[in-house]
């Protein structure tokens, strides 16, 4: 069993590290008044409403509701345990937790036949590693990729390998480290036989690419033919550790370049990622052989403000770089598209040209999301032909009508009427008439809203009854000084808050206190057993109240939570007034009146 971390040493780690700095590893943050504003890793969204307090040591997400501390934030979206993020803070914090390795290793969100696919997938790894560059069965794999240009540093950082031609070597290999066949066929690694139930091996005599998470965990492959074998490359299926909608490779190491430039390049495959990489684009990642989906998006969002696309040049490669590119657009990323001349692709330009030509006149040379749109719309069309030239001229008018900047607007219509010699005003006049005619129906806006106004958007808050209102501001002011946690619990004499969620928060909070802990948001937040309460909690810390809390005020705040028992019981009372009417029993009906007329005075009192 994992040894228990001391409650001083997860305070010690608390108070030592700053929420606002771990979570600008996440998240692109900037100071509004006296918080920090970014766009919520949690959930989609092209306006920032994710907000972190310094002060408080806590965030929340004023669209989709999360909130917490430190701990919570990580737990959240790394899926760890609440001890293996006490171990990583530690370490950034510089504090020794004095726990020997094996106490915390096994405790792990991850369920263990999934960590015995992933531990499988990362002893493969090195095997298939060491058989390239140590071995003579390796030896002509290694020839063959030093020939077409990898060299023994890229093959090393990327840990290229080999897989021997043979039918069961992984197979016994792993099974002889008690790995269960059926982990094995779950994982990928393996294929059972249908006739007699037997297993073999599901890469032979290819060279490995290994595929890792954005932690560093090996959990696929993608084995290429030597020569002319078919399939040219072949992929691990998808798995329970390896979905390959939610993964860029090379993520685990572009990451801290990525970070720390907030620019991403993005490639279509990670030959060309790889081969980028030797031209020195430490920021390149690449899709696993599917289109971006939002998933990849979110991803991208969270670690980048723009994305260079340089996908091939190929008619499949510019389809999939328009889609590519409208998805990261709409999610108010910064996009520029670099285009592959000659019907190359990355790798094969790089070969040819070399690494500064493809710096330079490649990557250098991108072009904006609307500069690429012009070249898309006139792909298939023949512009000498007059309905041609007016349908394309129309479509750019729409696209340009979509453009937020008045001088990105004016840049394109002179273009277009340069281009075409048509008049300028002509094109302003018919671009407005778009403009107006598709204000209502506007697909979104095309250029960054992050860069050209970062206003923190908070989602309007549900309307609330008074009593509930009242019962979120009395905790708050609890959470901040004991005196007025026990002076309303007096004045409450036994009678318990309204809404369960706000009892059961104020029930921790008595046990907090009792413990003589202080008044802390974050580490109230730890002290909490249940999310959807800690939930509460941040978006609770986070309203706007007075520094002090008047006796008028509190006393209006109590009369209000005391006030709604009774109201529902002279809603039960009228309810039972009416029923002895419909009975015709008038002396009930009566008494029961006068029962609602003293609930309603004590109303008042």
């Amino acid at each position: 069993m994992a040894e228990r971390i001391a409650e001083e040493k997860i305070n010690e780690i608390r108070q030592a590290v700053d929420i606002v700095e771990v979570i600008s590893d996440y998240v692109q943050l900037k100071k509004q008044g006296r918080n920090y504003f970014g766009l919520c890793p949690f959930h989609g969204e092209n306006t920032p409403s994710f907000s972190v307090s310094s002060d408080k040591q806590i965030f929340h997400c004023f669209g989709c509701g999360a909130g917490g501390n430190v701990f919570s934030f990580l737990m959240e979206l790394e899926g760890y345990s609440f001890q293996e993020t006490a171990v990583m803070l530690a370490k950034k914090a510089n504090i020794e937790l004095d726990l020997p390795s094996s106490s915390f290793s096994k405790e792990s969100s991850v369920p263990n036949d999934f960590q015995l696919m992933v531990e499988a997938h990362d002893l493969l790894r090195k095997f298939y590693h060491h058989l390239l560059v140590n071995t003579k069965d390796g030896q002509h794999a290694l020839e063959y990729l030093l020939n077409r240009g990898f060299t023994l540093e890229a093959i090393e950082k990327f840990q290229i390998g080999y897989a021997l031609n043979s039918w069961d070597f992984v197979f016994k290999f792993l099974s002889k480290r008690n790995y269960q066949p059926a982990i094995l066929e779950k994982a990928g690694l393996i294929i059972k036989r249908e006739k007699d139930g037997s297993y073999f091996d599901r890469f032979r005599d290819r060279i490995m690419f290994p595929i890792l998470d954005a932690k560093g965990n090996t959990v696929a492959f993608s084995g290429r033919s030597l020569g002319a074998g078919e399939p040219k490359y072949l992929n691990s299926p998808e798995t329970a550790i390896f979905n390959k909608s939610k993964i860029l490779y090379n993520f685990h190491l572009a990451r801290a370049a990525i970070r720390k430039s907030r620019q991403m390049v993005l490639f279509e495959g990670f030959a060309d990622c790889i081969a980028a990489n030797r031209a020195g684009i430490e920021n390149g990642v690449a899709t696993m052989g599917t289109s971006l989906t939002d998933d990849h998006v979110v991803l991208i969002r969270r670690n980048a403000e723009s994305v260079t696309i340089c996908y091939d040049s190929d008619n499949a490669g510019i389809e999939a770089a328009y889609r590519a590119a409208t998805l990261l657009t709409e999610s108010g990323t910064q996009v520029k598209i670099a285009v592959m001349p000659d019907g190359n692709d990355p790798d094969d330009y790089i070969k040819k040209y070399g690494t500064d030509k493809f710096n330079h006149e490649v990557i250098g040379s991108s072009l904006t999301f609307m500069a690429f749109k012009l070249l898309y719309l006139k792909r298939g069309k023949d512009l000498q032909n007059e309905g041609n030239r007016l349908q394309y001229i129309e479509e750019v008018l729409r696209e340009i009508s979509q453009l937020d900047k008045a001088v990105e607007r004016d840049h394109y219509l002179r273009q277009l009427a340069s281009e075409f010699s048509i008049s300028l005003e002509a094109l302003k006049e018919q671009q407005k008439q778009i403009y107006y005619a598709n204000r209502k129906n506007n697909r979104g806006k095309q250029a960054s809203g992050l860069n050209q106004s970062f206003v923190p958007q908070k989602s309007a808050e549900p309307l609330r009854p008074a009593f509930h209102n009242a019962e979120r501001r009395l905790i708050s002011y609890m959470m901040r000084d004991p005196n007025i946690a026990y002076k309303v619990q007096d004045m409450l004499n036994g009678h318990p808050f309204n809404v369960d969620e706000h009892q059961a928060i104020i029930t921790y909070l008595y046990g907090y206190y009792e413990k003589g802990m202080e008044p802390d948001p974050s580490q109230f937040i730890n002290f909490l057993e249940d999310d959807h309460l800690r939930r509460i909690v941040a978006n609770i810390e986070m309203m706007s109240i007075s520094e002090e809390l008047t006796e008028q005020e509190l006393s209006d705040y109590i009369k209000q939570v005391l006030n709604h028992q009774k109201m529902l019981k002279i809603k039960e009372k009228e309810a039972e007034e009416k029923e002895a009417e419909r009975q015709k029993d008038f002396i009930k009906a009566a008494q029961i009146a006068m029962e609602i007329i003293q609930l309603r005075k004590s109303l008042k009192t």
